[in-house]
């Protein structure tokens, strides 16, 4: 009989650790589920919220969550800094002042329950408020409570938050219910993590969207203003940037009030980088065309490169100036060669100077696309590169070209974010495509400038614009 009292202790024994075994599956398996409700909330929010919404979503969902599996009847959320000072709350009053808010949080985080856990790191468990001195009845407490439970947040050791569960009833909370919450809020603390994390990301992420912004309107303002205008020139251009800002850039400007300065160009990178160099290759050119006098080592890389007696077209006085403007080139590429070689920041460009009045371009066309000239019938000439890219090494030589523009001529450059461009099916825009438009009749610059864009933009359709997109055009009439 001894032996069948024994046995039926062994059994007894065994089934209790069975029955503890299954309890704590089953409340692993709860915060299991627990957990993926969070993330899953957690995607559908984050896809969906406004700026600012997607933390306080995630809290009021975890607080959802615990109050729904506790069968509480009020409950609160804190979320803590690593310093332990509250960033966000859940209140279970609603409708109060900030004053009040504050001075809540306050008390319950210096004497209440919360103030306890955050204190001890471990679950607060209250069968009865009336018998529990950790308990803080706040004046004017608008709901009674007698049993309550609050959980710290964990995650390696730092303390995210604190859920507050509140009941009207004693005895309401067990150390089961307690048990669970602990389990839960390991799951929690992922969740908590995450979307803070990604509230972090959020405004870091338009801390940057607005620096670029900013970024972008200071590119914009080193484009010109107002495209040089004079009886008889029509400017035209055409700019739309990949990124928020560009590494293509044009230009036009008066180097005196008969010879006109025109610039299209391509920095090798694209972003902010690319942008800087944009703006500092931009400011060179207008600055070193300018200069009365040539620098002994721009003479010295561009004297041999002058076209021979006879290759000149017009007076020689012009000319003189076209070639003191367009030292810039070779100064420019000195500069940045010397000064920024580590950041390999070349740039393709065309610099060419226009006498307005007998329509004589003297240019250099440095490794950059080549500019066509077209009238009425189409494609009359094609400046091709008469020189490497700006900036790649000191010492580079640079032709010179120099053409006679005749009435209605239409110079037009572009960058290769023109041809380049992309459809859906990733099939290229094409130089043939370009070509195939240039050759139609055009009664103006902006005129062939809009026949192009529509083309390519109707040719992309809805595809990612992978690189800028910059056109200039310039048409000539004799002076009347």
């Amino acid at each position: 009989m001894g032996v069948l009292n024994q046995s039926e202790t062994v059994d007894d024994a065994a089934l209790e650790l069975l029955r503890q075994e299954i309890a704590e599956l089953k409340n692993e398996a709860a915060a299991f589920k627990a957990q993926s409700k969070l993330l899953a909330n957690l995607v559908s929010i984050a896809g969906s919220s406004t700026e600012g919404e997607v933390l306080k979503t995630a809290l009021q969902s975890t607080l959802d969550l615990a109050t729904e599996q506790t069968a509480s009847e009020k409950g609160s959320l804190f979320l803590l800094s690593p310093a332990g000072k509250v960033t966000d709350a859940i209140l279970s009053r609603t409708e109060v002042t900030p004053e009040k808010r504050k001075n809540l949080i306050g008390n319950v985080l210096d004497k209440g329950l919360a103030g306890w856990v955050i204190r001890n790191r471990q679950v607060g468990l209250i069968i009865d408020t009336e018998n529990d001195e950790r308990w803080l009845t706040l004046p004017n407490q608008p709901y009674i409570v007698r049993s309550a439970l609050s959980v710290p947040i964990l995650s390696g050791g730092e303390l995210l938050g604190i859920i507050n569960l509140l009941h009207s009833e004693p005895k309401h909370f067990t150390e089961e219910t307690a048990h669970l919450m602990q389990l839960t809020a390991n799951q929690m603390a992922l969740v908590l993590e995450n979307a803070r994390l990604y509230s972090k990301l959020d405004q870091y992420s338009k801390a940057l969207d607005a620096e670029l912004e900013k970024g972008r309107q200071i590119q914009i303002d080193f484009l010109p203003y107002e495209l040089v205008q004079k009886p008889n020139l029509e400017v035209a251009a055409c700019f739309h940037p990949a990124r928020q800002v560009a590494g293509d850039f044009y230009d036009t400007f008066e180097i005196n009030s008969n010879h006109l300065g025109l610039v299209i160009a391509d920095v090798c990178d694209k972003g902010v980088g690319a942008a800087l160099f944009m703006a500092l290759k931009r400011s060179l050119i207008r600055i070193f065309s300018s200069q009365n006098q040539l620098q002994e080592i721009s003479a010295s890389i561009l004297v041999e490169n002058i076209p021979v007696e006879g290759e000149w077209i017009g007076a020689k006085f012009a000319n003189l100036f076209h070639y003191k403007a367009l030292q810039a080139v070779s100064q420019t590429n000195e500069y940045v060669a010397k000064n920024h070689w580590q950041m390999s920041m070349f740039a393709t460009m065309f610099f060419g100077v226009l006498e307005s009045e007998t329509g004589i371009l003297t240019y250099i066309n440095g490794g950059h696309e080549p500019l066509f000239i077209v009238n009425c019938s189409g494609i009359k000439h094609t400046l091709k590169s008469t020189g490497p890219a700006v900036g790649m090494m000191p010492g580079m030589e640079f032709n010179i070209g120099q053409i006679q523009l005749e009435s209605g001529d239409i110079l037009i450059g572009y960058t290769d974010g023109v041809t380049e461009g992309k459809n859906p099916d990733g099939q290229l825009f094409t130089d043939k495509r370009l070509q195939i438009l240039l050759e139609e009749p055009s009664s103006s610059a902006s005129q062939l400038l809009g026949r192009v864009k529509t083309n390519l933009f109707n040719f992309i359709d809805d595809a990612p614009q992978f690189d800028d997109i910059t056109m200039l055009a310039v048409r000539w009439e004799p002076m009347k």
